[in-house]
């Protein structure tokens, strides 16, 4: 059996270290280094026809089998659909709306497509059903688990056969064999190690929420958006009602694709003409304004406003003319 041995690791860059210290010699935080037993596992080498090398032509390059969404600006900026056996990783601001996007977007697929699975790690049940009846949403397919044991949600999986799971919140979930609390370093790597491994041998789409540092990037070691596939972005004021979504990564589609979205009292709703709702922001003639005069402006007070300045002839030095 192999043995055990303990390393610190810090809970903002991920560093090891073998011994504590009290600062992180990479990031330079205090008090960061919390102890993490590691067990080594020992693999007889094994080769097989799933996992010996393939010449580059023998690789299958069709597309991926992507799940549709009607929320459309939700797919354009993914690549035109929800690709399966994805790891998705969606951040932003505390109340941004990440938990109501995500929310219609699951409604949508159960409607359209089969078995959505919200696992819900910060609210309790009645919480999760009111936000779905504030949205309007009750499709018969979407299911909600309130658990935050990595294990038990993957049973949960395992005997729902759902097409696409949603982790609210990644920093919720913890893994019951390991002594570190849930949103630390070993917790974070874990869990997604677990869903990563999830949602590419059983085919299922994994979404992951995640909470957001006040630098604006995703909390917890760079390492998190390694692993997964798509990380995104949603992005907006508190007291403005426009969101946008974009992806920083993006392994299925380009990472130029924005999403707007407007937060009103049902949900957030896809702003199609995103140009419109923002030029209609603007003031009636402000200062310095060129533009014809609107239909309803007389012309000749228009014309009397907007009247050139009169200039005389030039006059040289010492002219004192009136």
């Amino acid at each position: 059996m192999a043995r055990q041995r303990v390393s610190y690791v810090c809970q903002q860059c991920g560093t090891r270290s073998s011994k504590w210290l009290g600062r992180c010699p990479d990031c330079g935080a205090w008090n960061t280094l919390l102890e993490v037993v590691v067990t080594p596992v020992t693999r007889s080498p094994s080769r097989d026809e799933d996992t010996r090398a393939r010449r580059i032509t023998e690789i299958d390059a069709d597309t991926f089998a992507r799940i549709p969404v009607s929320v459309g600006e939700f797919s354009r900026v993914l690549g035109g659909g929800i690709v399966r056996g994805s790891l998705v990783l969606l951040g932003g601001d505390p109340g941004v709306g990440k938990s109501t996007l995500l929310m219609q977007v699951a409604d949508a697929v159960a409607r359209e497509t089969g078995t959505v699975l919200y696992v819900s790690g910060e609210e309790s049940l009645p919480q999760t059903g009111l936000r779905a009846r504030r949205l309007g949403l009750d499709a018969v397919e979407l299911h909600v688990l309130a658990e935050t044991e990595v294990g038990r949600v993957i049973a949960e999986v395992e005997a729902l056969k759902p097409v696409l799971v949603v982790v609210d919140s990644i920093q919720s979930v913890y893994h019951a064999e390991l002594p570190a609390p849930p949103g630390s370093v070993g917790q974070l790597r874990e869990c997604t190690q677990a869903l990563l491994r999830l949602a590419k041998n059983d085919g299922v789409a994994v979404f992951l929420v995640g909470h957001v540092t006040k630098e604006g990037t995703i909390a917890g070691p760079k390492l998190l958006e390694h692993m997964v596939d798509t990380v995104l972005y949603l992005e907006g004021e508190r007291f403005h009602p426009y969101r946008l979504l974009r992806a920083a990564k993006n392994r299925f589609g380009s990472t130029n694709e924005v999403g707007v979205f407007e937060m009103r009292g049902d949900g957030l709703v896809e702003v199609v003409d995103p140009s419109r709702a923002f030029l209609e922001e603007r003031p009636d003639e402000p200062c310095g304004d060129v533009r014809p005069p609107p239909p309803h402006v007389e012309s000749g007070q228009r014309q009397e406003a907007a009247r050139p300045l009169e200039v005389g002839p030039a006059r040289g030095r010492g002219d004192l003319r009136p």
